[in-house]
């Protein structure tokens, strides 16, 4: 085996996990975010390993990120105003169900948040990239990485205090 192929098989034993869980939130779907990856992974192979090993996690993350964004522009189109229609106006009672529980907690109020704002926390706090691998991965500044953070922890603590005062004081029940 070249000392390229082990670089390879070490970066997908590495960063295939991450990759999914990152390419599920932008697509929705799990077999579309392994598809994804492993286009991603098709494409590191194509790379020169000295272009990319020294910015290997932002390399991975952008490349997964225009490859989900470009699959979404994509399939978009394919829908029909119909079927559109039809799923939103008769969701199935377990589809309703499963609304409800992700709308609630922590995910629930992310997934309300901007795009931007999302994809900036989640790769910080899912993936543990620093501000720079972030600004490399979406192409924002890294002072604009910092302030889309800020905004949106700030309004997620907004959103989820009246979550945490109900529940503290509904565990705590009347005082005698």
């Amino acid at each position: 085996m070249t000392t390229d192929a082990a670089w390879i098989e070490a970066s997908v034993a590495r960063f295939e996990r991450p990759l999914i869980a990152y390419a599920r939130r932008i697509l929705g779907d799990d077999d579309e975010a392994r598809d994804v990856v492993q286009d991603t992974f098709l494409r590191l192979c194509r790379q020169p390993r000295g272009e990319v090993e020294h910015r290997l996690v932002e390399w991975l993350f952008t490349v997964l990120r225009h490859v989900a964004i470009d699959r979404l522009r994509k399939e978009r189109p394919m829908s029909t105003i119909a079927d559109h229609d039809l799923t939103e106006a008769a969701p199935a009672p377990s589809a309703r169900m499963e609304q409800q529980e992700e709308s609630s907690g922590l995910l629930g109020a992310l997934a309300t948040l901007p795009r931007n704002q999302q994809d900036c926390i989640r790769l910080k706090f899912q993936q543990g990239m620093s501000y720079q691998q972030i600004s490399g991965v979406t192409g924002l500044s890294v002072g604009n990485v910092g302030f889309l953070i800020h905004t949106g922890i700030k309004t997620l603590r907004a959103r989820l205090a009246p979550l945490t005062a109900s529940t503290t004081s509904a565990s705590s029940g009347p005082q005698p």
